[in-house]
């Protein structure tokens, strides 16, 4: 997660009176849990422990979490303020076995989600190039960018409820793969409706 970001809004909730700030510190002295809680909203980050269930899928036979640097750090990340709920889940993992083994055994669990599309910088390959609920290569929130430009990526769902797993190439042969639930506010839709 970008330690900016998290700067900008830990201050902006400090200005807000009756806050409340709790922190649990990880073995290696870094911040492991954080949670911040005001009378208008909240923001909750939690980075231990994390799997392939925490995001509703399974576990690819022998994979290993990734663990160690903070671009491959696996989060939970839940901000709310009143009707606007943003969350998103990411678990980083590694395997020996090829991109295409990965991407097989994944397109078929994301099957329980709907529609499953591939995409590639933003583009679809092949088709379908959107699922039933609307969601397109394009569709990763406006301001969240979860998955790398070099990777290529399989979504299902919605473009306000999704599962992406993003496959790239790692170091030694190996594949590097995310699993992420993102659910972003539906607060952009329900302007038009009201209309």
């Amino acid at each position: 997660m970008n330690r900016c970001f998290v700067v900008v809004v830990v201050g902006a909730l400090f200005c807000i009176g009756g806050c409340r700030l709790q922190v649990d510190q990880a073995k290696n002295g870094g911040d492991k849990n954080v949670k911040i809680d005001t009378p208008m909203g909240g923001l909750h980050v939690r980075t231990d422990q994390m799997s392939a269930a925490d995001v509703g899928l399974p576990t690819y036979p022998g994979a290993q979490v990734i663990k160690g640097n903070d671009n491959d750090k696996s989060a939970d990340i839940h901000m709310g303020f009143g009707k606007w709920q943003m969350r998103v889940k990411v678990v980083n993992y590694q395997t020996p076995d090829s991109q295409d083994q990965v991407m097989a055994f994944y397109r078929k669990a994301l099957g329980r989600f709907g529609d499953v599309i591939q995409c590639s910088n933003d583009n679809p390959v092949g088709t379908p190039t959107i699922t039933r609920e609307g969601l397109t290569c394009g569709d990763s929130g406006k301001n969240v960018h979860v998955h790398q430009s070099d990777g290529l990526n399989l979504r299902a769902g919605s473009k306000h409820h999704q599962h992406l797993i993003e496959i790239k190439k790692g170091d030694s042969n190996n594949t590097k793969f995310a699993l992420v639930e993102l659910e972003l506010p539906e607060a952009e839709d329900n302007s038009s409706e009201s209309q």
